[in-house]
Parts: C-alpha cells; structure tokens; sequence
C-alpha cells in the first residue's frame, strides 16, 4: 500500500512538472532573449524559478496538508515577449518587483476578492486572449520559414489532442526535436556541461515599467492563474487560505525577482493532476503528489543549464511555434468567457482588438490601454442607460 502510494504521488508530480515545463519554456526563454538574454541568463531564470516553485509547492503542501502545486505564469511569460521588448532587462525586474508586492499586498490585506469583483472577469478574459493572440498566428507565419516542420507540429497537435490532451504539447516538443534533428536544424556544436548560476539584476523603477509591466502582469497572474487555480482547489473540495498563499508567493515573488524570478502563482491545469482520485483514493494525501512535483521542480531548477543549452539550439520557427501550441487552449477559453455575455461583449472585443494592437501612448503600453478602452466602452453604455430610462 505504501508503495503504490509513493509510486501514484511520485508519477502525478513529475507528470505535472513535465507538462507544465514543456508547456511554456520555450516562452520564458524567449522572454529572456527579447530582453536583450542569452542561453545562460534564461538558466539563471529557470533555475530561480525552479527553486521557488519547488519550495515553496512543498512548503505550503507540507503546512496545509493540501495539493498546493506552485506554477509559473504561462500568460505572464506571453505578455512580456509581447509588451517587453521597448524596456531594459533592468526596468523589466522593477515591473516583477512591483507585480509581486501588489500579490503580497493582497495576500495581507486579503484585497484580492475585493480587486477581482472591481474588475470584470470578462475584460480581464479579454485583455488576455489580446496578449496571445499573436501568438496563435504565429504559429501559421512560422509554416512560411519550416512548412516541414511546423505543418508536422500541427498534425501532431491535432491528433493526440483527442487521443491524450493532457500530454498533447509533450508530444509535440518531443516529435518536433526528432523532426528537427533529421533536418539538420539543430545544432549542438555549442554544447556544454555546466550547472546553472544565479545572476543578479538590480531594478530600475520608473513609471514605465510600473505601468507598461508591473500592472499588466499582476493583473494577467491573479485573473489567468491564481483565480483558476483557486477555483480549482475549491472544485475538489479543498479550501485552504487563500490570503496567506498569496502571501507566501508574493513574499518569495519578490525575492526571486531580482534573479529572473519574473512571476510565480498557483497551478490549476497541472495542479488538478495531483488532485485526481487516481493519485490517492484518500483525498487527505494528496498533497504528497504537490510535494514530490516540488523535488521534481527543483531538479529541474539544478539541470536548467543544460535544458537551456539545448533550447537555444533549437530552430526559432520551433520555439515560436511551440509556444503559440501552448496557448491554443488559453485563447479558446479567453475568448469564450470574454463573450460569455452579451451586454459585456462590445466591451470586450474592444478590450481585445486595442490589447491586441500595438497602441503605445505616453510611456503606457497597449495591455493596459485595453483595459481602459473597455471600461470607457461600459461607463458610456452605463451612463446612457440611466439617461435613457430617466
């Protein structure tokens, strides 16, 4: 008995930990390289988020006796390539600063209810399928530099989507790098054995940052993640402290930063693998399967020197493509809830066309400007409404 249950623990994390890798590592590292990065800064990255999904997923597991799986944020990641580009590594760090201070904020002060009821679900849905969007269409641009490669992508994508959706973008990094292999598109020449270092990066603070990244990516990781992640736990009748999570995380948040720690949340997707009836018929014990994906984590955090050498190896139709394949189910989901009502949805599309553009005024980028847009949109539809009636 014991047995089996070491072994079910121990496949649900590190099956967790491999899809939630998979699924947006190419993301950070090309987060790491618009940023003006190497090979070894996107090791420097993963290495200190490895560590501080890794502790603080057993931590908080261990404390609460709750499957609490630690993630990084996937859209966060996606805003940044997108929105990124025009600041310095530096200013980039003030903005994670900032985005984690704010979760810490609202972990202490228990805000985070009151600030996701001032923001309607549907504009911050909207807002977010704004930020990948792009990323979905690239996927299509890339099939003009590798038609080969990336057309093999999208039928593998397509085919074990129905036949293993949780494993889908394993299997098309794994069929992808085979692929590319053949085709003599990768290149190893470069390859070295090496640990990962830490490497610090002081913030710069200007209002730039504050508000073209540190408020997009607190808005994008409380909406996109840790609300789902929540509700999550909730769905398999966990309830654990959400306040003093989020002060955990916001609290290592900002530790982390300075190292390339850019944003850290709560899993859902990968965090239900560890939730399932398959992983211990005891619900009370699940949580050792968020802790063995914690040790899992922080092995993945020491080999991220040679994870990295090896992506940046890899054909940038690859990487491009793989993120937008990640992010397929996200922009579905995004556009659905966005639209879920009708009397929202001109502000919403209008939230998502201008969040989608590349609108850039006064130091203030085109995220933040969506949001803006769509509540302008509701505050007229509003006004008029009472105009009207009176």
């Amino acid at each position: 008995m014991l047995v089996n249950r070491i072994l079910s623990t121990g496949v649900a994390g590190l099956v967790a930990v491999v899809i939630g890798f998979a699924s947006s590592v190419a993301l950070i590292y090309q987060t790491v390289i618009n940023l003006g990065g190497d090979a070894n800064l996107a090791s420097s990255w993963i290495l200190t988020l490895g560590l501080a999904m890794g502790i603080t997923s057993i931590a908080l597991s261990l404390y609460f006796k709750v499957p609490i799986l630690i993630a990084w944020s996937t859209p966060g990641a996606a805003l940044l390539i997108a929105n990124a580009q025009s600041f310095s590594l530096n200013e980039a760090i003030a903005g994670f600063l900032f985005s984690a201070f704010l979760i810490f904020l609202c972990g202490i002060t228990g805000w985070f209810e009151k600030l996701i009821s001032k923001l309607p679900f549907q504009l911050a849905s909207a807002m977010l399928a704004g930020i990948l969007v792009n990323f979905g269409i690239d996927v299509f641009n890339q099939m003009n530099e590798e038609p080969l490669l990336v057309i093999t992508m999208f039928l593998t994508y397509l085919i074990v989507k129905q036949l293993a959706p949780k494993f889908t973008i394993l299997f098309v990094l794994v069929i992808s790098i085979l692929l590319a292999w053949q085709l003599n598109l990768i290149t190893l020449s470069e390859f070295s054995w090496q640990l990962s270092e830490f490497r610090y990066i002081s913030p710069e603070f200007n209002l730039g940052a504050i508000f073209g990244i540190g408020i997009p990516l607190f808005i994008v990781t409380m909406a996109a993640q840790n609300l789902p992640g929540i509700a999550v736990l909730k769905a398999h009748n966990y309830n654990p402290p959400v306040s003093s999570i989020l002060s955990v995380t916001g609290l290592v948040n900002m530790l982390a930063a300075p190292f390339g720690g850019y944003a850290i949340n709560l899993a859902a997707i990968t965090a239900a693998i560890c939730m399932a009836e398959s992983v211990d018929k005891d619900p009370k014990q699940r949580y050792w399967a968020a802790v063995s994906g914690g040790v899992f984590y922080i092995l993945m955090a020491i080999f991220a020197g040679y994870l990295m050498t090896i992506f940046s190896s890899l054909p940038t139709a690859l990487i491009y493509s793989l993120a937008g394949f990640a992010l397929f189910a996200t922009i579905t989901n995004s556009i659905k809830q966005s639209l879920s009502e009708n009397t929202m949805s001109e502000a919403s599309i209008i939230t998502f066309l201008v969040t989608a553009s590349s609108l850039n005024l006064w130091g203030i980028n085109s995220v933040l400007w969506g949001l803006i847009a769509g509540s302008l949109t509701l505050l007229a539809q509003n006004s008029f409404k009472k105009v009207t009636a009176s």
